[in-house]
Order: structure tokens, then sequence, then C-alpha cells
């Protein structure tokens, strides 16, 4: 049983990478933006995330949209994704219901079912994407990978 709390999120300047497809691009994903990250003289600050823009549950992996994001430090002009499909972007504050999921990535999808029972039962509804952000180093043995599951919120 997750443990699922309501919080607000802090604002974020992120660069981002939008993907689309299969999600085991995800470690070259990342790769990708840390070194676009590094060759434009910005530093990571804080725990790198992906953002899944369609439904898993209704929409099939291959017409999957997401991207990864990494905060970076300062204060970096906006910008759309250049000809390496990295961007910049301010994420502002949101309301979301959170919990920690341990465990290997390829079982993460009942920690979602079971957040997403939660909400209405606590009176909210879902308003947004949801949002994995990864507390461990790649290294991690998978069994003890934490990741925090967040789905953007609103009251009934």
């Amino acid at each position: 049983m997750l443990d699922v709390e309501i919080k607000t999120t802090e604002f974020q300047t992120v660069a981002f990478l939008p993907m689309h497809g299969a999600y085991a691009q995800i470690p070259e994903a990342f790769a990708r933006l840390y070194g676009w990250i590094a060759r434009h003289g910005l530093r990571a600050s804080g725990m790198p995330s992906s953002v899944y823009l369609t439904d898993p549950a209704t929409v099939p992996e291959s017409a999957a949209a997401w991207e990864v994001r990494a905060p970076v430090e300062g204060n970096p002009a906006e910008a759309e994704p250049d000809a390496s499909g990295v961007g910049i972007k301010r994420v502002s504050p949101s309301l979301v219901a959170a919990a920690m999921y341990r465990g290997p990535y390829e079982k993460i999808g009942p920690a979602y079912g079971e957040i997403a029972a939660w909400i209405p039962a606590h009176g909210y509804h879902v308003n947004g994407p949801p949002e994995e952000i990864y507390f461990s180093e790649p290294s991690t043995p998978p069994e003890d990978t934490l990741t925090e599951i967040e789905f953007p919120v609103a009251r009934n």
C-alpha cells in the first residue's frame, strides 16, 4: 500500500527533450539531455523526471508521447527545442497527489492504479499528465530503485 499525499511542487526551470514511441528510449533520452546541458554550459540541479503525455492504458507504446526533464540552475532563457530536440522551459508549481514507489520500473503499473484510485476517493480529480521523478542512480539494483509518481490534481 502506497502512502499518497497531496503537496505543491516547486517552481523549476528545466531542460526538456520531447520523445515519441517506446519507453525503452528513456536511458538514451537522458544521455542526450544531460549531454546537451553540459555542451551549453548549464548545470543540472535536482532530480530528473519523465512526463507521460499520453495514457499507456489507451495509447499504444509505439504512439506514446512523453518527455524527459532535468532541472537546471540559474535563469537560462526559455527556448523551444533546437535542432538536437532539447529546449528550456519554466514549470510552475502545481498541486499533486504523490507517492514514492520502490522497485523495478517494469512493475510500476500497479502503483499508478493505486494512486489513480486514491485521488477521487479523497475528493480530487486528475488535471494533467503524470510525472515520474527519479531518486536513484542508474546503477541502483532494480528492487531498490526509488521513483516518486505525481499526478496533478484539483479539488472536486
